[in-house]
């Protein structure tokens, strides 16, 4: 039966009548956008990809299937066989995507050695006191003299010191975007620490393209052109400059920056963290919220320029104008802003919504946002792992969906400017309330925390900075003193912010929950702000309940958890009881303004549900295990602070309640034995070197099964321990002494402690060479399985039902959430 088009003043959706049931256009389309997001969703769950022909063998197939089902789609068969293709077709051209960028990869026999590499900075420099971070792309790399094959975009670091081969001269304080440079490299395939709800850095450059990361060495560094490409990142550096240089102030100076040029960098760490704290961090940093605003600026004044010209009107529209220019207007200041991914996906949303509107299709709401996120995957479609893509999206839905339905002004005087204020001001209260209650929830979900003063603090924040910080921090480029008012209202913002951050309870913390409470949570906030009656509404309460206090999974009475956390090369632990926290060791030092605290262990233990921490144990002072110290003092105080580190140490100076560890302290927390057996009380005086001096404690649960830390202890140590009568060492599992060094781990003391499981903290291709591969070999000799943190990522272990002999069941981060993007190492096999 032919369908018959529903009409009207304006082009929608059509509606048939036949074998679909009365299946409107609208409907198909939304369940032809739903398969191939679908399809994109299914592909991004692979652990590897099949070769390139049998990508593009699966595209081929999808094209043919879905041309022939498309001449049956009125059909339910046809309709449905349509759909498996499109999911088919977005399957295949997503794994295509992938493949010719796993093809841009780097041999590892070129790991780790000098290269020569001449090419143009491509980036925005980010410099700090180290030194400075670029993206690189490569027109030539040589080795020895004789060409090599290298990916065409790299991420370099050019430090000062802080590698002991790194760079030592001043050279790179004179590297600029858009330079032709000649140097000397050494790289290494991207890699990433992977910890549970962590931050995954391989997809983040997976996703930009960049497949291989390094540092410039010590060797000739030659500028071979001042300006050979990229004006636009030169433009955006000279402008970073020139704020930086009106505006001494570094607090406004980043965040007017971050505005204008999309430098986020230039935002300090301890900002960052107090824009998160009060819910405004989406406002510090060019987002599709200040994209939106200024193409909805721009197009506002094109419109009212292009309605003062009657040649213009008679060839375009004055609205379609707007539109367009609005959109190129976007697109610019995308481009500007660095072409991040969250402005880029904002830009392909706006292109949609205006080629729709430009077509006269004027479709729903829901099928106009399912047409934007096809669009937005088709190029990318690694942003349905991206949080921004989530929140972006469903912020527009949430306020289209609850928006209010205003009856038709019937004939009388207009409202007076006191009516429409009002109005305006209810307007706004009611968009902040139905955005902080609709993405509560997908905030709880991505980042295990919510700002309890973000309504308040947006409220202000955002009509500040999108109104008046923001478009300054742009006129600034042609008018400077425009910095100094958007510096004087940064000011005040961050006052203010400060004031609310003071607040006590100003934010709520909840552990990672469940798939089935995550989604009551996400339907709550629906029923929330959605326009129904209020007893529906009232539903919102009991379903909201699970997710603000979700059950913690922890070890019953007796019983503990060991995660040995993937910081690189350094040392972190925690154990957890049924109700007590033990931290060993707080991870490295990363460089001088970023540690495994701030960066790995808070988010974690926040994901966890972590509110304190009852013990922290510093086993001694060298920085790859107390650089993340500082970080955890300042957020998490710790009831006991258990270390051998000096107590001239800038980490203990003016702290009190400092417990040396010794051997013979033990304790018991919830059936759970802790012993320290390390370093002896004559130790002290002697004035050993760090490493001799490293807390040693054994965790023992109630029925044996025990996790012996030791620190970076060597063979003297480890003699003195096997030779102490009744000394409790044998362990089920072990975290190697001193990161798998050939110093430690003698025979004797891995017979002694007889492991099953023996696990690494090392980072991966350690410049010191952890772990060695004698050491590794010798932990197999004797029985055990090893895992090193490279390979394992956060490694994960429950004592239940765990004896001395037998392991009770482990996990490996980087094993059960392996993804083609990820580097696979072969060093271990899977639990």
């Amino acid at each position: 039966m032919r369908g018959a088009r529903q009409r009207g003043g304006r082009r929608g959706v059509e509606s048939y009548t036949g074998p679909m049931g009365g299946l409107d256009t609208g409907m198909r389309l939304a369940a032809m956008a739903l398969a191939w997001l679908a399809g994109t969703a299914l592909h991004l769950q692979q652990a590897g990809l099949a070769a390139p022909p049998s990508q593009a063998m699966v595209v081929l197939a999808a094209v043919l299937v879905g041309a022939v089902a498309a001449r049956h789609h009125r059909h339910a068969l046809g309709f449905v066989v349509l759909l498996v293709a499109l999911a088919g077709l977005a399957f295949g051209a997503a794994g295509v995507q992938a493949s010719m960028r796993l093809a841009d990869r780097l041999d590892p026999a070129l790991e780790g050695i000098d290269l020569e590499l001449t090419g143009v900075v491509a980036s925005l420099p980010q410099r700090n006191e180290a030194g400075v971070r670029f993206r690189f792309e490569v027109e030539r790399a040589t080795r020895a003299g004789r060409p090599v094959q290298v990916p065409a975009r790299l991420a370099l670091g050019w430090t000062r010191g802080w590698h002991e081969d790194a760079a030592a001269g001043t050279a790179s304080d004179t590297l600029r975007a858009g330079q032709r440079w000649r140097l000397t490299v050494r790289l290494r395939r991207p890699h990433g620490n992977l910890n549970p709800q962590g931050y995954d850095f391989e997809l983040a450059l997976f996703e930009q393209g960049v497949r291989a990361t390094g540092y410039v060495r010590d060797g000739p560094a030659v500028l071979l052109d001042g300006a050979a490409g990229h004006p636009v990142e030169r433009l955006r550096e000279r402008l970073r400059d020139a704020i930086q240089a009106h505006v001494p102030e570094r607090r406004a100076a980043g965040v007017i920056a971050a505005l204008a040029v999309g430098d986020q960098a230039a935002i300090e760490r301890e900002d960052w963290d107090l824009f998160r704290q009060t819910g405004v961090a989406h406002l510090m940093s060019i987002s599709g919220l200040h994209v939106t605003m200024f193409a909805w600026l721009a197009g506002g004044l094109a419109g009212a320029g292009w309605r003062r010209s009657v040649r213009a009107m008679a060839w375009w529209p004055a609205a379609t104008a707007a539109r367009w220019i609005g959109l190129a207007a976007a697109c610019g200041y995308a481009v500007f802003s660095g072409g991040g991914v969250p402005a880029q996906r904002t830009v392909w949303m706006l292109a949609t919504v205006t080629l729709l509107s430009t077509l006269g299709l004027h479709w729903p709401w829901p099928l106009v946002l399912l047409a934007a996120a096809v669009v937005v995957t088709v190029p990318d479609p690694w942003a349905l792992l991206q949080p921004g893509f989530w929140l972006s999206f469903v912020a527009v839905g949430l306020l289209m969906a609850s928006a209010p339905v205003r009856p038709a002004s019937g004939p009388g005087p207009p409202p007076t400017p006191l009516r429409r204020l009002g109005r305006l001001l209810r307007d706004g209260l009611r968009t902040q309330g139905v955005a902080t209650l609709g993405l509560a929830p997908l905030t709880l979900i991505f980042f295990q925390q919510l700002s309890l003063v973000g309504f308040p603090a947006n409220l202000v924040a955002i009509p500040v900075v999108t109104l008046l910080v923001a478009p300054l921090a742009l006129l600034g480029s042609v008018f400077a003193p425009a910095w100094t008012l958007a510096a004087s209202a940064v000011q005040q913002l961050c006052a203010g912010l400060e004031r609310l951050a003071a607040w006590p309870g100003s934010g709520w913390a909840v552990p990672a929950a469940p798939a089935w409470v995550q989604a009551l949570g996400l339907l709550a906030a629906a029923l929330a702000i959605g326009p129904l009656p209020w007893r529906l509404r009232c539903l919102a309460v009991p379903l909201a309940v699970p997710m603000l206090w979700p059950a913690a999974e922890l070890p019953p009475p007796g019983e503990f958890e060991a995660t040995v956390v993937d910081v690189g090369q350094g040392t972190a632990v925690l154990v957890r009881t049924a109700s007590r926290l033990l931290v060993y060791d707080a991870g490295p030092q990363y460089t001088r303004d970023s540690d495994a605290g701030q960066r790995v262990l808070l988010p974690l233990l926040r994901a966890r549900g972590e509110t304190r921490i009852d013990a922290l144990v510093l086993s001694h002072r060298d920085t790859d295990h107390v650089g993340g110290a500082r970080a955890l003092l300042a957020a998490m105080a710790p009831a006991r602070l258990i270390s051998s580190v000096e107590p001239w140490h800038p980490l203990l100076a003016g702290r009190s309640g400092v417990e040396r560890c010794e051997a013979g302290q033990s304790w018991t927390w919830d059936g759970v034995r802790f012993e320290m057996l390390r370093p002896e009380p004559g130790d002290y005086p002697r004035g050993l070197r760090p490493n001799a001096m490293s807390c040693v404690l054994r965790v023992e649960s109630a029925r044996g099964a025990a996790l012996l830390l030791a620190g970076d202890i060597e063979r003297e140590q480890e003699a003195a321990l096997v030779a102490a009568p009744g000394a409790p060492l044998r362990s089920a599992v072990l975290v190697v002494p001193h990161h798998g060094s050939r110093t430690s781990s003698t025979p004797a003391f891995v017979a002694a402690v007889q492991p099953r499981v023996a696990v690494v903290q090392a980072g991966y291709r350690s410049r010191f060479g952890h772990p060695v591969p004698e050491v590794v070999q010798r932990y197999r000799d004797a029985g055990a399985t090893v895992r090193t943190s490279a390979a394992c990522g956060a490694w994960r272990w429950r004592s239940e039902s765990g004896t001395e002999t037998a392991l009770a069941p482990q996990r490996c981060e980087r094993h059960q959430k392996r993804r083609y993007w990820h580097l696979h190492l072969s060093d271990d096999a899977p639990p």
